[in-house]
C-alpha cells in the first residue's frame, strides 16, 4: 500500500519502500521511517510502507529508475548505527551480513525483478542496526534516535536519483593521531550513510570513502569544521579513486609504512568528561589518578615511535582488562584507541614513600596532601618529569624549598585547584581565564591581589605571580585533597634538568624532598611546564614546552633544505626545519652543565626519530665560545652561522608569517657582535637572508665581562664611566652609591680604562641592570634579568620620560643614553621615589625606540617593525612601544608562538639557513 492507503500505481521515477513489521520492536524501523517522510518528498517519488520482502513487491519496482529500501539489519554493530549501500556491490561478497531479517530477502527480490526485467537501474538500502526484535514492543531508544538521520539520507537519495556514487581518497596531515580523530571520522561518515574506512599512517590519516555527492560534500565540510578540539588539520589532499567494495564505514588498523611526517599531539590537560568521572563515586575510575581518553592525557612524553599506537608507548607493559579493551575497540566510545587507556584493575599504580624509600601506608594522595599541609616537601611524578610541591601559603615551607633546591630568588609557580581559586589570588582577565583553562594549561603570569595568603617568598619582589591549574588527574586529586594552593616547581636542583625516572628522582632529589609520590608509568621525554602571559589581548609565550611542543610552527614559505638549528646558550631550544614545518623543541634551559647537555641531546634525538628528520645543514650562533657552536661541527654536515640578533628578528618574522624587509628591534642581554663588541640594543633593517645594523643603544664598558650579569654593580660602574667627565668623578660617585663595594673602584676603573676583560656593550638588558643598581634597587642579581623584572614591578605606569639624544651623524645611528642616566642620578640624589625613577626610565626607552623606528621608516620606506629579544618580556615597555608605533601608523609585530627570549632563537637560525640555501 502507498502512503495514502491506496493500491500503488507505479509511474514515478523513484520509489521509497519501508520494510518490516511494526509489531516486532526494531523490525518496524522501515515503517516508522516511511511514516515520518509523509509530505517531505518531492514530486516524482512514491512512498510504500508496511511491507516485507516478497514477490508482492515486484509491481512496485516495475518501470522505476531508482528504488530506496529502508530496513532493519543485524550486522553486529552498535544499536542505532545506520548503513547506506548498494546491494548489487555486496551481493557476491563472501561473509556479507544478512541484508534482511526475513526468509525471502532482498537478494531474492532483486533476482526475481531482473528475471522479469522489472529491476530499477539503481537500488540503495538504508539499514539500521537493531537492538531488540521482541514482539509487542516499540522501537528501542537507540533506533528511535537514528530516525532523523535515516530521513536525511532518504532525502539525499531521492534528490540525486540516478546520480550514482562517487569514490574518493582523502589524505590528511596535521595533528590527527591520539586526539580522537578516527572515531570522529567514523561517526560523521556513518551519520551520512557513507562506506569506506579510515586508517592512521606515518604521514597522518588516510580515508577511503564512497557515497552520494551531497553526502560526500557534507562529510568534507564536517571534516574541516567539526574536528575534535585537540586535532589540527594542516593539509587535506582529495582525489577520486576507482570504485571499491564496502558495506559500511570502518576503522582500520594503523599502517607503519611510509615516511614519518605526521604531527604528534602535545600532552593535554584532563578533559571535562574525565574530570566528572574522576570524582563520580559510581564510576569505575573514581579517584583513579591515570584517567584519560582520546581528548586528554599524555602523548609526547610516552611515545617511542609512530604511528601512535599502544605498542609504541610506555603503556605497552600494561595489558588492558576486558572492560578497558571493550572501550578501546568500540568506535563509538570516546576511549576508542586512546593509547594510555587504563583503569585501577589494569593500569599504572601510585604509591607514596619517604626519603628512605619506605612505603607510607594509606591512600597515597590523602597522605601526601596531609604531609603538604604539615609543611613537608613532596616530589610528585608528573607528565614530563618530577615536580616539587609544598604549601604555597607557608613562608617557612617555601623558604625551606628554596634553600634545598638552591633557587634563592627566581619566582616559583603556584598551582590552584580551579579558576575560581585563581581569581581569589590574582586579577584574571577573560583572555587569561581562557588561557588558564585551555587544554595546554600553561603557567600564566598574573597580577597578584592584595591580601592573598600566598607567601611573598613565592615571587620575591615581583607583582606578577605564575599560576596554573591542575592538568593531570593526580594534580586534581592532590589539590582538592590538600585544600591549599601548592608551589609546584621543577623537580631538580636549580639550573639542572628535571628528573624523570623514579630511581633518578630518589638519587637527585634526595635532600630536597621529604616524601616521593611515585607511579610506574615510564616517562620517555623530559617535558617542563610552559609559561605564558597575555599581552594586548593575546597569548605571549615566555617558555614553550608542555602542551605546545613538539607541535611545529608552520611557515609562510616552504624550505627545500632540511635544517637543524642548535639554538642559543641560554634558555635553549633546538629546531628542525622540513618543508613548511619548523619543529621547535621543548625548553631545555641553560647549557652550562653535563646533565643539561645530555637532556638537550636526548630531546633532539627523540624529535628526530619521531618525525624521521634528516637535516642537511646545521645552523648555529656566531659566538665561538657557545657550546652549541662547538657542537655544530660534530654532525658532519654543512654549517651556517647566524648572527644572534638577526636570528631573533627572523624568529619573530617567521612567527608572524612575514617575508621581505622589516625594521627589526632586537633588545636582549648579550649577543656576539661581529665588530668585537657585545650587542643587545639593536635596530636592524633585514630580511630572512641578511641584515644591516642601522642603529643601536649607547655602548658602555662591562668591567669583568659576563660577571656583570650577576654583579650588576659592575655594570653600574661601566655606565658611570661613560657618563662622568673623568675617572675620578666616576670612582667617587660609585663609592657614594655603593659604599660597601667602594674598595673595588680602582680595579673596575683599571678594567674600563684598559679594556681588559671589559668589552663594550650596547645591551638593553645591561642598561636595565645598571638603572636598577644606580636607583638603589639591588646591586647583584641571582639570575639574569632579576633586576629588570624588579624595576618593571616597581615602575609607575604613567611617568615623564628622561631625556635622551639621537646621534644620526655617524652610521649606524646611536641612541645616546648618557643624558638619561645623568637625569636618573640627579633624581636619586634628590631622593625621588623608585616608582617614578623606574617609570621615567621605561618611558624614555620606549620613546627612543618609537622615534628611531619612525625615522628609519621614513628613510627606508619600510613600515613594518618586529620586536624580539628577552627585554620584550617586559610587559610595561612592550605595551608602551606598541602603543607608540601604532599611534604613528606603523605595523608592529610581536611573538605569538615562540618566546621573544633566546627560546625563539633556534627558529630564526633555521629560517635564515634555509633561505640562504635556496
Amino acid at each position: 500500500m502507498d502512503s495514502d492507503g491506496e493500491e500503488n500505481k507505479p509511474g514515478a521515477a523513484c520509489v521509497v519502500i519501508g520494510i518490516g513489521n511494526p509489531l516486532r520492536g526494531d523490525d518496524g524501523v522501515g515503517v516508522r521511517a516511511v511514516e515520518s517522510l509523509r509530505g517531505c518528498l518531492p514530486d516524482g517519488v512514491d512512498l510504500v510502507e508496511g511491507m516485507i520482502y516478497s514477490p508482492d513487491l515486484l509491481p512496485y519496482l516495475e518501470g522505476r529508475e531508482k528504488a530506496v529500501f529502508i530496513d532493519a539489519i543485524d550486522a553486529g554493530e552498535e544499536p542505532g548505527a545506520v548503513f547506506r549501500f548498494s546491494p548489487r556491490e555486496v551481493r557476491q561478497e563472501r561473509g556479507s551480513p544478512s541484508l534482511s531479517l526475513h526468509d525471502f530477502g532482498l537478494y531474492e527480490l532483486i533476482a526475481s525483478a531482473e528475471l522479469l526485467e522489472q529491476c530499477p537501474e539503481e537500488i540503495t538500502v538504508i539499514a539500521v542496526q537493531v537492538k531488540s526484535l521482541e514482539a509487542g514492543t516499540e522501537l528501542s531508544p537507540e533506533v528511535e534516535k537514528a530516525l532523523p538521520h535515516v530521513r536525511r539520507l532518504v532525502l539525499e537519495e531521492v534528490e540525486k536519483a540516478g546520480g550514482g556514487e562517487a569514490f574518493m581518497e582523502i589524505n590528511l596531515r596535521g595533528i590527527v593521531q591520539g586526539v580522537g580523530f578516527r572515531p570522529f571520522v567514523y561517526r560523521i561518515a556513518r551519520e551520512r550513510g557513507l562506506a569506506g574506512w579510515v586508517v592512521n599512517t606515518p604521514e597522518g590519516a588516510r580515508i577511503r570513502v564512497a557515497g552520494g555527492k551531497e553526502a560526500l560534500d557534507s562529510f568534507l565540510s564536517a571534516l574541516r569544521e567539526e574536528a575534535p578540539p585537540a586535532a589540527l588539520i594542516e593539509e587535506v589532499g582529495i582525489e577520486e579513486v576507482p570504485p571499491f567494495q564496502a558495506v559500511s564505514f570502518q576503522i582500520m588498523e594503523s599502517s607503519g609504512e611510509g615516511e614519518k611526517v605526521t604531527l604528534v599531539s602535545p600532552d593535554l590537560a584532563t578533559c571535562a568528561d574525565c574530570l566528572r568521572e574522576l570524582f563520580d563515586p559510581s564510576d569505575r575510575r573514581y579517584r583513579y589518578p591515570f584517567i584519560n581518553c582520546t581528548n586528554c592525557g599524555p602523548r609526547f612524553t610516552i611515545i617511542a615511535d609512530i604511528p601512535y599506537d599502544r605498542p609504541f608507548t610506555t603503556m605497552a607493559p600494561f595489558r588492558m582488562c576486558a572492560d578497558c579493551e571493550r572501550e578501546y575497540r568500540n568506535p563509538s566510545d570516546r576511549r576508542f584507541h586512546a593509547q594510555p587507556n587504563a583503569c585501577p584493575d589494569c593500569g599504572p599504580r601510585l604509591w607514596l614513600e619517604d626519603a628512605t624509600g619506605a612505603a607510607v601506608d594509606g591512600d597515597p594522595v590523602c597522605e601526601a596532601a596531609r604531609l603538604l599541609r604539615e609543611g613537608m616537601i613532596v616530589a610528585v611524578k608528573g607528565l614530563g618529569g618530577f615536580q616539587l610541591a609544598c604549601d604555597a601559603t607557608s613562608d617557612e615551607a617555601v623558604s625551606r624549598l628554596r634553600g634545598r633546591k638552591r633557587r634563592y630568588a627566581k619566582p616559583l609557580a603556584v598551582m590552584v585547584k580551579d579558576l575560581e581559586e585563581a581569581q581569589r589570588h590574582c586579577l584574571v582577565s577573560e583572555e587569561e581565564a581562557e588561557l588558564l583553562s585551555s587544554p595546554r594549561s600553561p603557567i600564566v603570569l598574573l597580577e597578584g591581589r592584595e591580601g592573598s595568603p600566598i607567601s611573598r617568598e613565592v615571587n620575591r619582589g615581583l607583582r606578577r605571580l605564575g599560576v596554573y591549574l591542575p592538568y593531570t588527574p593526580l594534580h586534581h586529586l592532590l589539590l582538592r585533597e590538600a585544600g591549599i594552593p601548592l608551589v609546584m616547581t621543577s623537580g631538580n636542583l636549580s639550573e639542572e634538568p628535571i628528573a624523570k625516572g623514579n630511581e633518578e628522582a630518589r638519587e637527585r632529589l634526595a635532600g630536597i624532598a621529604d616524601y616521593f609520590l611515585l607511579h610506574d608509568r615510564d616517562i620517555l621525554v623530559r617535558y617542563d611546564d610552559s609559561v605564558s602571559m597575555v599581552l594586548k589581548g593575546r597569548e605571549y609565550p615566555v617558555r614553550r614546552a608542555r602542551g605546545y611542543a613538539p607541535y611545529p610552527v608552520t611557515l609562510a614559505r616552504e624550505s627545500r633544505t632540511e635544517v637543524l638549528a642548535l639554538g642559543a646558550e641560554l634558555k635553549n631550544t633546538f629546531c628542525f626545519l622540513r618543508g613548511r614545518h619548523a619543529f621547535v623543541g621543548q625548553h631545555i634551559g641553560d647549557l652550562d652543565d653535563r646533565e643539561t647537555l645530555r637532556h638537550y641531546q636526548e630531546a633532539m634525538e627523540a624529535v628526530r626519530r619521531l618525525f624521521s628528520l634528516r637535516p642537511e645543514v646545521v645552523a648555529h650562533d656566531l659566538h665561538p665560545d657557545y657550546i652549541t657552536t662547538q657542537l655544530a661541527g660534530e654532525f658532519g654536515l654543512s654549517l651556517e652561522g647566524v648572527q644572534h640578533h638577526h636570528a631573533h628578528v627572523v624568529s619573530c618574522m617567521a612567527d608572524n608569517g612575514l617575508e621581505g624587509k622589516v625594521i627589526g628591534v632586537s633588545w636582549d642581554g648579550t649577543g656576539y657582535g661581529p665588530d668585537g663588541t657585545v650587542w643587545g640594543g639593536e635596530f636592524l633593517v633585514c630580511d630572512e637572508e641578511g641584515y644591516e645594523r642601522v642603529a643601536h643603544l649607547q655602548a658602555y664598558p662591562m668591567p669583568g665581562g659576563d660577571v656583570c650579569v650577576k654583579d650588576i654593580f659592575r655594570m653600574a660602574f661601566g655606565v658611570l664611566w661613560g657618563v662622568c667627565g673623568d675617572e675620578k668623578e666616576a670612582m667617587e660617585l660609585y663609592a657614594r652609591i655603593f659604599p660597601a663595594r667602594a674598595g673595588l673602584a680602582g680595579a673596575l676603573a683599571a678594567q674600563a680604562e684598559s679594556g681588559f676583560n671589559a668589552p663594550m656593550t650596547s645591551s638593553a638588558g645591561r642598561m636595565f641592570d645598571a638603572a636598577a643598581a644606580l636607583a638603589g634597587l639591588r646591586d647583584e642579581a641571582f639570575y639574569e634579568g632579576q633586576a629588570a623584572c624588579e624595576l618593571e614591578a616597581a615602575a609607575a605606569a604613567e611617568a615623564r620620560p628622561y631625556r635622551w639624544e639621537l646621534d644620526a651623524v655617524s652610521f649606524p645611528w646611536k641612541i645616546d643614553t648618557r643624558p638619561l642616566f645623568s637625569a636618573l642620578l640627579e633624581d636619586v640624589a634628590r631622593g625621588v621615589g623608585i616608582g617614578e625613577i623606574a617609570g621615567r626610565f621605561h618611558a624614555a626607552l620606549a620613546e627612543a625606540l618609537v622615534a628611531v623606528c619612525m625615522r628609519l621608516g621614513r628613510e627606508t620606506g619600510v613600515g613594518r617593525v618586529v620586536l624580539s629579544g628577552g627585554v620584550f618580556q617586559n610587559a610595561l615597555l612592550t605595551a608602551a612601544v606598541t602603543r607608540g608605533l601604532e599611534a604613528e601608523g606603523m605595523a608592529c609585530h610581536l611573538h605569538r608562538r615562540v618566546p621573544c627570549n633566546d627560546g625563539g632563537i633556534s627558529l630564526g637560525q633555521a629560517v635564515v639557513a634555509a633561505c640562504r640555501r635556496g
